[in-house]
């Protein structure tokens, strides 16, 4: 049980890459509070879940104190906490021409702000304990698509934030703080976000060799395996990095021939 006795808190754990972080938790031994924006997907995960292991807390992670509101819960419920993972995250495509201020605002609120909220919240926990922090980012935090806009520059800051932060928390308190940055992952929102934008229902089966060399793309469980080896104890002193989870290199990629000079 590679997280025994931790007290783990995940945001947008209903779905997706969040809630493959929480069952690879629980199945680790942890106990979990999660946090989502559907009763539904809450009340589906607490089905096979005893409430001594977990808990469930549905709400907007941008709404006034709800950072705070959701550290306390954590912490009365099962004692103390080990670990935050700010995975929760909106994801929306935009360009420089169609994104308006309002919109871009509302990114940063949720992919940027509501992540620095949590860990200030959390903050003084994770200190008595030691504890980590892990943020769930994006490889489009070093440049991202031209569609892609405003969530590649919400990911570029937060990954600014887990540098920054990893030094110092570190240094300071013992707070570790790393992030991972996904690729593509095959999530049930991915396939109804494409098969929203014309793509076949099937669509995942049958990908270029340039985007999924692999000739699919990433699981969320694989990230979940990921994300245990940095919060849990055997990652040791490693803080302040950022793990790339993607099955190509981002920078220096052998460009196919049929697509050089396109």
């Amino acid at each position: 049980m590679r997280l025994e006795n931790k007290v783990v808190l995940v945001t947008g754990g209903y779905t997706g890459i969040g809630k493959a972080i929480v069952l690879k938790c629980l199945e680790e031994g942890a106990r979990v509070c999660a946090n989502g924006l559907r009763e539904e997907n809450a009340k589906e995960l607490l089905q096979n879940h005893s409430s001594e292991s977990l808990c469930v807390l549905t709400r907007d992670i941008t709404k006034v104190n709800f950072p705070a509101e959701l550290v306390t819960m954590t912490v009365e419920k099962f004692g103390k906490l080990d670990v935050v993972v700010n995975n929760a995250a909106l994801i929306k495509s935009s360009n420089i021409e169609t994104t308006t201020l309002d919109f871009m605002r509302k990114m940063l609120e949720i992919n940027t702000i509501a992540p620095f909220a949590l860990i200030q919240a959390a903050l003084p926990y994770l200190k008595n304990e030691g504890g980590c922090i892990l943020n769930i980012g994006s490889i489009n935090s070093w440049s991202g698509e031209p569609n892609l806009l405003p969530y590649s520059i919400s990911k570029g800051a937060l990954m600014t934030l887990t540098r920054n932060l990893g030094d110092s928390l570190f240094r300071d308190f013992g707070v570790r703080v790393n992030q991972i940055n996904p690729g593509w992952v095959l999530t049930e929102n991915e396939k109804l976000n494409q098969k929203q934008q014309g793509m076949p229902a099937d669509w995942y089966t049958r990908l270029p060799d340039m985007f999924a060399p692999a000739n699919r793309i990433i699981k969320p469980e694989e990230i979940a395996a990921g994300a245990l080896y940095l919060i849990s104890d055997e990652c040791g002193p490693i803080s302040g990095q950022v793990l790339e989870l993607e099955q190509f290199p981002m920078i220096g990629r052998n460009i196919p021939k049929n697509l050089k000079g396109l």
